[in-house]
């Protein structure tokens, strides 16, 4: 069983409905809006999507489109490597609750555990931001 240090839920609500939420969110064109770790650069090859990170290029593989709010995507900032992301949108009335799973990841001081999910929370912000505006 995971230790409580190494796994934190991260969540904001938003003023929009779990559809628009969800269709704007699943869409990997748009993270470089909200997701700060993603430059500019996002193209789809095959079934991934490669993407620019501030530590350089990286693969992503979403979930498939389904009527859950079930976002859980892997990225791959190199061969080999995979880090599995939990995130979800879920119903609240008519609002949504967006809720991110961050895993502490091998070797990851406490220091970069915050700093991860202080990004995180800024990220799920700025979705907020922009479903919002």
């Amino acid at each position: 069983m995971a230790k409580e240090d190494t796994v934190r839920h991260l969540r904001i609500g938003i003023a929009r409905p779990l559809d628009a939420v969800y269709a704007f969110a699943s869409n990997p064109m748009n993270l470089p809006r909200w997701a700060k770790g993603i430059g500019g650069s996002v193209v789809r090859d095959g079934e991934q999507w490669l993407v620019q990170t501030p530590q350089g290029p990286a693969r992503l593989r979403f979930a498939p489109p389904n009527p859950f709010g079930v976002l859980d995507h892997s990225v791959s900032p190199a061969p080999g490597i995979e880090v599995y992301v939990p995130l979800r949108v879920i119903a609240h009335g008519s609002a949504s609750e967006v809720v991110f799973t961050l895993f502490r990841q091998p070797g990851m001081t406490d220091a970069q555990f915050a700093q991860d999910a202080a990004m995180v929370e800024q990220d799920l912000a700025a979705l907020k931001a922009l479903l919002e505006a």
